[in-house]
């Protein structure tokens, strides 16, 4: 499911954020009406119905409410990755429209941090955010100190009736750039803070699906059951390119790697290109060290391509 950046701009300025150097260092553009067509065409000639539209904060595009119908309306399924910080006439225009589009069809994914870490604005309109747009939300966290606990996410799904999903990701590091993750000892041991989470996720029966880069190692054979059990038997310990397309028509496998390697969308005629181009780019930093630890080199996990080493941002830092 490749992801579209509408715009590099943010509303925020996450302390794990792996993107924010890429952002900062960007002019701020926002994705053209040319250029959007432009990648819906080739999405489209590649039978490639899924998408997602990132940023920065994607809603901060002037066009976002109409990038969404548009989309729409040529048959995309999309996926809008936010902080739920919208205000004014965007809020009441995506408020207006896009609560007229199934929810087979469109989904919000809100990358919600604790409420501390928010101003009372950005905590009102989140709040509100949720409560408008609730049958479209799942929430995302990211995991960037050990400390971590489930309970506000929790708590903001059952109290606004959101998705019974949480999407967990690693912050990971950006080669040659600096921002807060776990260190590789501290991947190692969060498997037991997990474990404490796991039973209000039972109780309440949500599901918990793993971004890429988590490695399969740091589980125990029961902790492995128990998570199948909670999800229905979809578990995955992947590491592939997503494919990001900035608003520059710059294309990269992912952000952590968003530095290490680039290409022009314009040098590719299809989707599968794109995919076919990074996954060979991936499997020869995998040649020189497999996976994030040393003994990935000679793990079962690995060998069965039941995990795939972590993060290759990792390596390439280490």
């Amino acid at each position: 499911m490749p992801n579209i950046l509408l715009t590099e701009r943010c509303v925020r300025s996450c302390p794990y954020c792996f993107a924010k150097e890429y952002l900062k260092e960007s002019k701020e553009s926002m994705l053209s009406w040319e250029n959007l067509i432009y990648i819906a065409d080739l999405l489209e000639s590649s039978n490639e119905k899924h998408l997602s539209l990132l940023g920065g904060e994607p809603t901060l595009h002037p066009d976002f409410v109409d990038s969404v119908l548009y989309l729409h309306h040529r048959k995309f399924h999309v996926n809008v990755f936010t902080s739920g910080i919208i205000a004014g006439k965007k809020f009441d225009d995506a408020r207006e429209y896009l609560l007229k589009i199934p929810e087979k069809d469109f989904a919000f994914v809100c990358n919600y941090n604790h409420p501390t870490s928010s101003t009372t604005t950005e905590t009102n309109l989140i709040n509100k955010f949720f409560k408008t747009f609730s049958k479209y939300i799942s929430l995302s966290f990211n995991l960037y100190r050990k400390d971590f606990d489930f309970g506000f996410l929790v708590d903001a799904i059952l109290k606004y009736d959101l998705k019974k999903h949480i999407r967990l990701g690693l912050a990971q590091p950006i080669p040659g750039q600096k921002n807060e993750c776990l260190s590789l000892d501290e991947i190692s041991s969060i498997s037991e803070r997990l474990r404490s989470q796991l039973g209000i996720l039972e109780q309440h029966r949500i599901t918990l699906g793993f971004d890429c880069g988590m490695p399969l190692c740091i589980f125990s054979d029961e902790d492995i059951g128990h998570l199948f059990k909670l999800n229905k038997g979809r578990v995955l310990f992947s590491c592939g390119p997503a494919i990001d397309i900035g608003p520059d028509m710059q294309v990269w496998a992912c952000f952590p790697l968003c530095n290490y390697e680039k290409k022009s969308l314009y040098d590719f005629n299809s989707v599968e290109e794109i995919k076919k181009y990074f996954s060979e780019q991936n499997n020869t930093l995998r040649k020189s060290r497999k996976g994030i630890f040393n003994e990935c080199s000679n793990c079962f996990y690995f060998e069965e391509k039941l995990c795939a080493g972590g993060c290759l941002a990792r390596m390439i830092n280490s």
